[in-house]
């Protein structure tokens, strides 16, 4: 299911696929700007099913009034707090408490110049605004006299904020309020001709090489707050959070899968459906990259019902829970948004199930497919140098020598094998939320049952990796990216992330450094 992703033992790892990986860590900074708020999303969502003039409750002064004289809360609260929520957490993540303040009045300038939503002016004014702070406080950086830091940082602070403020208003809200009817009047051309559900051909494989994030936060949840705004619900949100393809993915596994695909898939059902964790199923599609044919067509399958239903959620359903879709579902979108996910759950788990049936045969006489595999060469390894890790084992059915397969576990970062004390590990994601934090908890699990001491076992988001961490185990799709953030640590690459056979190998070498 995996490929090795181990650099030669006298050579440094070279970065493959070095446009994926570009575009990953670019996605990756535009959801790290709206994950953190997404709580404002929910509770706008919540504000906006119950009391706009379609809502399951009307309240006037809260949701706004029919013919518009009384303006409510929703407006404001997207108008005004959620752009600045965003360019302030992105001011943060470039230049911390100083890039926020300046990004946010930078922000405030676009918000206030603009007729319409500013989400994406606020993407990109906020960290904007911090990194020319940031550059400007780099020309006197140790040239202020002792006494006078906190009169010119202020001022210096206070009159950038100013001057673009100024840009912000008077230009920049021009050129973003022209992208956003671009971008508005090309969404409605596909909805009113029928053509969004061809966006599946793109949205689906982009989501399991772990551009979920990116599309789900950095660009659809921008366009569907505009049309919430004006019909109080959007089909947007459901473009990349719908859990039904990925559900029928796991389901054609548990009935016709073979070895620990199979296996595991039944505990994948309830992490990826209930828990809205979609990266679990990912693997599975690229363990056979011809399901990408299944998924595609059940999420346009999905689309496609929602489009004829007319139906949408109120608010982004983060995480893809079933449970978060029917929570931010109208009173008018329920039979719509459900059979949205039957159907598309139906179709793709119909191809996947035709797919896995054809290579039924081949797969079991291939030892059950490459995840048994795997733990096949795992169990052999056992008896070998317990540093030898199987990053990059999974899928590749070549045998390596004990000195291959312990570079693969010292040396994968920087092609050459570490004897450092390993004490920190981390398991890393796109966002350090959902996949993450699940095989953490897996290994830390692990870890514990094994009365292993002094060694932490947290999750992160690849962006906030910091260079302290002894080991690093990501999903083998993100880990370019992560070698590149902390080229010294140990890197360890997973396919299933329930029960990958290199959690085992990084217990061994625990228990017995």
């Amino acid at each position: 299911m995996t490929t090795s992703s181990v650099a030669a033992p006298d050579a440094p790892a070279k970065s493959r696929g070095g446009a994926r990986v570009a575009v990953q860590k670019f996605g990756t900074f535009l959801s790290g700007m709206v994950m953190p708020n997404i709580a404002i999303f929910i509770a706008w969502g919540i504000i906006t099913a119950f009391f706009i003039p379609k809502g399951w409750t009307p309240v006037a002064v809260l949701g706004g009034s029919a013919d518009g004289t009384v303006p409510g809360v929703v407006g404001p609260i997207l108008t005004y707090l959620i752009p600045l929520a965003i360019a302030i957490q992105g001011g943060r993540m470039v230049y911390e408490t100083r890039g926020a303040v300046v990004g946010s009045i930078f922000a405030m300038g676009v918000i206030l110049g603009s007729d319409t939503t500013m989400i994406l002016g606020a993407m990109i004014c906020g960290p904007l605004g911090a990194y020319v702070m940031k550059q400007v406080d780099r020309i006197w950086d140790g040239k202020i006299k002792p006494g006078f830091e906190m009169l010119v940082n202020n001022y210096a602070a206070g009159i950038l904020g100013f001057g673009l403020f100024m840009i912000g208003f008077f230009w920049l809200s021009k050129v973003f309020t022209g992208i956003a009817t671009v971008l508005g009047a090309a969404v409605e051309f596909l909805i009113t001709h029928s053509l969004l559900p061809l966006a599946s051909v793109f949205i689906e494989p982009a989501k399991v090489f772990f551009l979920n994030n990116a599309i789900n936060h950095g660009v659809l949840d921008q366009l569907g707050v505009d049309q919430v705004k004006e019909s109080g619900k959007s089909i947007l949100f459901l473009l990349e959070a719908n859990p039904g393809p990925g559900l029928g993915i796991l389901l054609a596994f548990t009935f016709f899968g073979v070895g620990i695909a199979r296996s595991t898939a039944p505990g994948a059902i309830i992490i990826q459906f209930l828990g809205g964790i979609h990266e679990i199923y990912f693997p599975y599609v690229l363990q056979k990259p011809v399901l990408f044919i299944a998924v595609i067509l059940g999420g346009g399958t999905g689309v496609l019902t929602n489009v004829l239903f007319n139906s949408g959620l109120t608010g982004p359903a983060s995480p893809g829970s079933i449970i978060a879709v029917l929570g931010n579902t109208p009173r008018d979108s329920f039979v719509g948004v459900i059979l949205s996910v039957v159907l598309s759950a139906a179709v793709s788990f119909a191809v996947a199930s035709f797919f896995l049936l054809a290579s039924r045969k081949r797969d079991l006489a291939n030892g059950g497919g490459d995840m048994t595999a795997a733990m096949a060469k795992l169990q052999a390894n056992k008896g070998r140098d317990v540093n030898a890790a199987t990053s990059g084992l999974l899928g590749n059915n070549t045998p390596r020598s004990e000195e291959e397969t312990e570079a693969a576990f010292g040396g994968v970062g920087s092609g050459t094998a570490t004897a450092t004390r390993v004490e920190n590990v981390v398991f890393a994601c796109d966002a350090g939320m959902g996949s993450s934090a699940m095989g953490a908890s897996v290994l830390r699990n692990k870890v514990k049952k094994a009365g292993i001491e002094g060694v932490t076992v947290v999750n992160k988001a690849i962006a906030n990796l910091d260079g302290t961490e002894d080991l690093i185990i990501t999903q083998e799709e993100l880990t370019d990216r992560a070698r590149q953030k902390n080229p010294n640590a140990q890197h360890v690459s997973v396919g299933n992330f329930m029960n990958a056979p290199q959690y085992d190998q990084v217990v061994d070498q625990l228990k017995n450094q």
